[in-house]
C-alpha cells in the first residue's frame, strides 16, 4: 500500500462530505475570516483578489457545504508551488489538511505538474509533520523569510516528487 493510500484510508473513515471547488471572490470573506485566525500576518483581501484574477489555481475545501479550508497554487512549467493551504482552526488534526493535499497533488498533476514545492515556518511544527508525513523532504531553507513578532522567521523549503509510485 502506498503512503497516500494509507492516509485517504485513515481519512475516509472518519470523514464524510468532503467537496473540493474552485475558489470565486464571493468566498473571500470566508478566507479572511480562516486566515485572520491561523496567521498572525495574514494575507490582505486584495493579495486573494490578485490570485484570483492571475488565474492561480485557488481552491476551497468544503465539509458539509462549509468552507473549512483554501489553498493558492502557482502552476507552470512541470512545477507546482503552495503559496497559501490553511485549514480553520477548528478543524485542524482532524485529516482535513492530508485529504486537501491529496486532491492539490491530482490538481497540479492534471497540469503536467511533476514537483510541488511550498515554504513553512519551523515554528509551525503541526505543519512540517503533514508535510513529512505525506512525503515531502526538505530541499532548504529561507532565511527571514517570514514577519515575525520578535522580527523575521526563517522558511522551511520543501518538495515531494508527484511521479505516479507515490500518488
Amino acid at each position: 500500500m502506498r503512503l497516500f493510500d494509507k492516509v485517504k484510508t485513515a481519512f475516509s473513515s472518519k470523514q464524510s462530505g468532503l467537496q473540493l471547488k474552485p475558489l470565486k471572490n464571493t468566498d473571500l470573506p470566508e478566507v479572511l475570516i480562516i486566515e485572520g485566525r491561523v496567521y498572525d500576518f495574514p494575507w490582505s483581501e486584495q493579495i486573494f483578489k490578485d490570485c484570483l484574477a492571475m488565474n492561480y489555481s485557488s481552491w476551497g475545501l468544503m465539509h458539509e457545504g462549509e468552507l473549512i479550508g483554501y489553498a493558492i497554487l502557482s502552476i507552470a512549467v512541470g512545477e507546482a508551488h503552495v503559496l497559501n493551504i490553511c485549514i480553520n482552526p477548528n478543524k485542524q488534526g482532524l485529516g482535513f489538511g492530508g485529504h486537501f493535499l491529496q486532491q492539490l497533488f491530482k490538481v497540479a498533476k492534471g497540469k503536467k505538474a511533476e514537483r510541488m514545492f511550498l515554504e513553512v515556518r519551523p515554528s509551525n511544527t503541526r505543519a512540517v509533520g503533514l508535510y513529512e508525513k505525506l512525503g515531502f523532504a526538505q530541499i532548504g531553507q529561507r532565511k527571514n523569510y517570514y514577519p515575525a513578532g520578535d522580527g523575521r522567521e526563517d522558511a522551511l523549503v520543501y518538495s515531494i516528487d508527484l511521479n505516479p509510485t507515490v500518488i
